[in-house]
C-alpha cells in the first residue's frame, strides 16, 4: 500500500510539470517575434552595434580636421622710449602671417574620406556578423522549445505507463523491481522536462540582449517554422554573389585606395609650406609697411621616413586585401559543404527512421499494456524513440544553421 501511494505522488508530479509555465497560457497577448523581425531589431538596437556605428561620425570628423586650413597669425609689438634716452620716441609695430599649403590640404581631405569609407565598411561587416548571431540564437530558442515540446509529450505519455504498471503491481502481475523501473523512468522523463525550460529560458535571455535588452519585453517569445528548408544553390553562384555583398572583402579593398591616399598625401607633406607676412611699423612718427615672404628649404627633412612608412602600409594592404579575398572563398566553401551534409542527415531521418521508431514505441507499449512484452523492452523501445527524436531535432537547427552560414558567408540574406 505504501508503495502504491508513493507511485501516485509520483504521477502528480508529473501532472505538476506538465501544468508548469507553458507557451500561450497567459491571459495577456505574448509578444512573438520572427527571425525576419529579430534582425531588423538587432541592428536598431543591439547596443554594441549602436557603439561601433558611432566610429563612421569619428571618421567623418577627421574629413572636417583634415580640411581645415592654417590659421593666421596676428602680432603686435611695443617698445618704449630707453631709460638712458627718455626724450627717445616709442616703436610700435602689427604684423599679420599666414602659412598656405601647397597642394596638402585636397590630398588630406581624400585620404580622410577614403578611410571614412573602410570604417563604414568595417561597421557594415559588424552588422552582418550580429545579424548571424541574431539568426543562430533564434535557432537555438527554436531548438529549445522544440525539444521541450517533446520532453512534455514523452513525459504525459509515460504518465500512463507508470499507472499501467502500478495496477500491474497491485495485481501482482510484475514485480516489486519492475514497477521502481518504471517510477526511476518517470524522474527521468521529468528532469528532461525540466532541464528543456532552462535551456529554453536561458536562450530566450541570450536573444533578448542581442535584441537589444530594453526593445523586447521579458516574456516574449518566437514564432516561425522550425524545419529544414531544402535549397538548391550552386556553388559558383554563391562565390559570386559573395565577392559582390561581402562588407569585408569591399573593406579590403577600400583599404587598398585608402594606403594610395596615405602614401601620396606622405608624398605632398614633402614640400614646404609658403608663409606669407605684412608688418607696419611706426617709429617717432616715421611710419613703414613691410611686406615678406619665408620658405623652408627642404634640405634635409623630406619626410622621407612617413614616405616609406606608408609605402610598407600600402604593400600591407595587398597582402590583406588577397587574405580577405582567400577567406571569402573558404567561407563561402565551408557553408556549403556544411548545407549539403546537414541536408542529407535531415534526409536520412525523413527516410523512413522517424516513422520506423515511432511504430518501434507503439508496437513496444501495446503489447506491454497486455504483458506480451517485458519491461526491458518496452523501456529501450522508449529511450530509442526519445533518442531518435531529440537527434533529429538537432539535424533540424543544424541544417537551419548551415543556411545562415551560407547567408553569412556571401553577405546578403537573399540568396536568389
Amino acid at each position: 500500500m505504501k508503495t502504491r501511494i508513493v507511485g501516485s505522488v509520483s504521477v502528480a508530479m508529473a501532472c505538476m510539470l506538465l501544468a508548469g509555465p507553458l507557451r500561450g497560457q497567459s491571459t495577456v497577448e505574448q509578444v512573438r517575434i520572427t527571425l525576419d523581425e529579430a534582425i531588423p531589431m538587432a541592428l536598431q538596437h543591439n547596443h554594441n552595434l549602436m557603439a561601433t556605428r558611432t566610429a563612421i561620425e569619428q571618421s567623418r570628423a577627421q574629413e572636417i580636421t583634415a580640411g581645415l586650413r592654417p590659421n593666421p597669425v596676428l602680432s603686435g609689438s611695443w617698445q618704449p622710449p630707453s631709460l638712458f634716452a627718455p626724450e627717445g620716441a616709442s616703436q610700435v609695430g602689427l604684423g599679420l602671417s599666414n602659412d598656405f599649403e601647397l597642394g596638402k590640404r585636397g590630398r588630406r581631405i581624400r585620404a580622410a574620406r577614403d578611410a571614412t569609407d573602410v570604417t563604414r565598411s568595417q561597421v557594415g561587416d559588424s552588422e552582418r556578423g550580429l545579424a548571424f548571431q541574431v539568426a543562430s540564437q533564434f535557432i537555438n530558442v527554436q531548438l529549445a522549445e522544440s525539444t521541450l515540446e517533446l520532453a512534455q509529450q514523452n513525459l504525459k505519455s509515460f504518465q500512463n505507463a507508470v499507472e499501467i504498471s502500478e495496477f500491474q503491481y497491485g495485481a501482482g502481475g510484475i514485480s516489486e523491481n519492475d514497477y521502481l523501473k518504471v517510477k526511476l523512468q518517470l524522474l527521468q522523463f521529468a528532469t528532461d522536462v525540466q532541464q528543456a525550460q532552462l535551456a529554453r529560458a536561458q536562450a530566450l535571455a541570450d536573444l533578448r540582449q542581442l535584441l537589444g535588452y530594453e526593445s523586447v519585453p521579458p516574456d516574449y517569445d518566437v514564432t516561425g517554422p522550425f524545419d529544414d528548408q531544402p535549397l538548391k544553390v550552386d556553388l559558383e553562384d554563391l562565390q559570386k554573389l559573395a565577392s559582390q555583398n561581402r562588407p569585408d572583402l569591399r573593406a579590403a579593398e577600400q583599404g587598398l585606395a585608402a594606403a594610395d591616399s596615405q602614401h601620396e598625401l606622405a608624398k605632398v607633406n614633402a614640400r614646404p609650406d609658403v608663409t606669407l607676412s605684412a608688418n607696419y611699423q611706426n617709429s617717432a612718427g616715421i611710419a613703414a609697411a613691410i611686406l615678406g615672404v619665408s620658405v623652408p628649404l627642404p634640405v634635409f627633412d623630406r619626410n622621407q621616413g612617413e614616405v616609406a612608412r606608408t609605402q610598407s602600409v600600402r604593400a600591407q594592404a595587398q597582402q590583406q586585401h588577397a587574405e580577405v579575398l582567400g577567406q571569402v572563398k573558404t567561407d563561402v566553401r565551408d557553408a556549403y559543404e556544411a548545407l549539403q551534409t546537414s541536408d542529407r542527415v535531415a534526409g536520412f531521418y525523413r527516410s523512413g527512421y522517424l516513422e520506423v521508431a515511432q511504430k518501434s514505441r507503439d508496437i513496444s507499449e501495446y503489447a506491454y499494456r497486455r504483458g506480451a512484452a517485458s519491461l526491458l523492452d518496452f523501456l529501450d523501445a522508449e529511450r530509442s524513440y526519445r533518442a531518435t527524436q531529440i537527434a533529429y531535432r538537432q539535424a533540424i537547427a543544424t541544417h537551419l544553421l548551415a543556411l545562415e552560414q551560407i547567408r553569412q558567408a556571401v553577405g546578403t540574406r537573399s540568396l536568389q
